[in-house]
């Protein structure tokens, strides 16, 4: 995980803490402990000063034991005592020991003096950089976190993916949460993100940090998003914000199929509409015939679109609902309007046109004059022919009046004739032989 040069910059603001010393001093009422309290005070700050951490742990001891509510100041300093004696050696026994002193000092700190809220991230921090890899004493930072969290309510957004990495690993050791818990904590850490990020700050590490271990917990998953997260939007249908998960991690997992999603995407588009969701809406009302929905929606998209491309693909897509809905005239004039638009479509709409026209023969022959029967095929041509579609101009070809025909209604190739029906088109009468 690449939280190394972000937490580094952690040192400072915890060392920082340090302080040699502060008013509220409880030296011993008997004059030999007192005088001894004061030589053991000097002893171990001379040493600080100095980076001779082990040999400060000495009468640093002294005082935590004897006189162990001298002042807060022994245990602020006892803290980067014992932290920097842990790097001055190499025993590792001892390095723990050291290391479980850091912790203790805090806990007994609280003890005698309170203000948990001003220490409990420090002790949190600590924790983590001692016992990530600890299986059971990870849990000891975890619940400096919680509590953290609880007692301020957030936590310095540097610390957010070092909180994350160890929920990551309390879940992979003990699965200590539900999926729906590491997915809460998730969010409520991303938002103390997206607060630090609206003041100008560069979140992006620590936001990919965060993405990189929710993906290796692979908690999420199309079947998690359709069933978890779908039941309890099934059960609370108002709940916007697990809407916006939910649509979130549907996008982000590609999963697009689900009723979930749908349903996440509605109420999305009917609090933030816009051309976007109410495109891939109507999309999804198509894929399920919902044609009165669909057609909404495409109508929505047209009043909601940005540009002429856009406007064009709502009218394409009207029109083949119309053409669906047996609406021909409709669907032609919103197909051309979709041209207009963009002319990049006359092939498609053309084409759509063409195939309305050859499928309308039932619909419009009247059974008198087989050349006006047969012309809506000599329109359905044209319209092949100005998409460009050679296949489709062949099939109409095929079905042209016969030389015979036209020669039996006294009509001639060349001459004008009006296909009448919804067509309405004035064809130049041709023959297929």
């Amino acid at each position: 995980m690449k939280l190394k040069a972000t937490l580094l910059s952690l040192s400072a603001l915890l060392l920082a803490g340090m302080v040699q010393a502060q008013d509220g001093w409880n030296w011993p009422s008997d004059v030999a402990m007192e005088g001894k309290a004061r030589e053991y005070n000097a002893a171990y700050v001379d040493y600080m000063k100095s980076d001779q951490f082990v040999s400060a742990t000495k009468p640093l001891y002294w005082l935590l034991v004897n006189v162990p509510n001298l002042n807060e100041s022994i245990y602020i300093n006892g803290v980067a005592i014992y932290d920097g004696a842990a790097k001055e050696i190499t025993d590792a026994a001892k390095i723990t020991v050291y290391q479980d002193s850091v912790i203790a000092l805090y806990s007994k700190r609280g003890e005698i003096f309170g203000n948990e809220a001003n220490w409990i991230e420090n002790k949190a921090y600590y924790g983590y950089q001692f016992y990530k890899d600890d299986k059971e004493k990870l849990k000891i930072p975890v619940a400096d976190f919680e509590k953290a969290l609880e007692i301020n309510g957030k936590i310095n957004y540097q610390l957010v993916p070092a909180y994350f990495n160890l929920v990551y690993r309390n879940f992979a050791y003990h699965q200590a949460y539900t999926g729906d818990e590491i997915l809460t904590m998730y969010d409520e850490l991303n938002a103390i993100l997206d607060a630090e990020g609206a003041k100008g700050t560069d979140v992006s590490g620590q936001k990919g940090n965060m993405e990189q271990l929710l993906v290796a917990m692979e908690l999420i998953d199309c079947d998690f998003i359709e069933n978890t997260m779908g039941a309890k939007l099934k059960a609370d249908p108002t709940n916007e914000a697990l809407a916006d998960q939910i649509f979130k991690y549907s996008v982000q997992y590609k999963c697009y199929s689900s009723a979930v999603f749908l349903q996440a995407l509605e109420m999305k588009h009917a609090k933030e509409p816009s051309f976007s969701t109410s495109q891939v809406i109507a999309m999804r009302y198509m894929q399920e015939e919902q044609n009165e929905k669909a057609e909404n929606m495409w109508g929505q998209a047209y009043t909601l679109a940005e540009n002429p491309t856009q406007k064009s693909d709502a009218k394409m897509e009207l029109a083949k609902i119309y053409a669906r809905q047996g609406k021909k005239s409709a669907a032609r004039s919103a197909a051309r309007e979709a041209a207009e638009l963009d002319n990049s479509k006359t092939s498609d709409v053309y084409s759509l046109i063409g195939g309305m026209y050859m499928n309308s023969f039932n619909d419009c022959k009247g059974g008198e004059s087989r050349a006006r029967d047969y012309s809506i095929y000599i329109a359905a041509y044209n319209a092949y022919q100005r998409a460009g579609d050679s296949q489709g101009m062949a099939n109409a070809r095929a079905r042209f009046p016969s030389k015979e025909e036209l020669f039996t209604e006294g009509l001639q190739v060349g001459a004008t004739l009006n296909t009448g029906c919804w067509i309405g088109e004035s064809v130049t009468l041709a023959t297929r032989d």
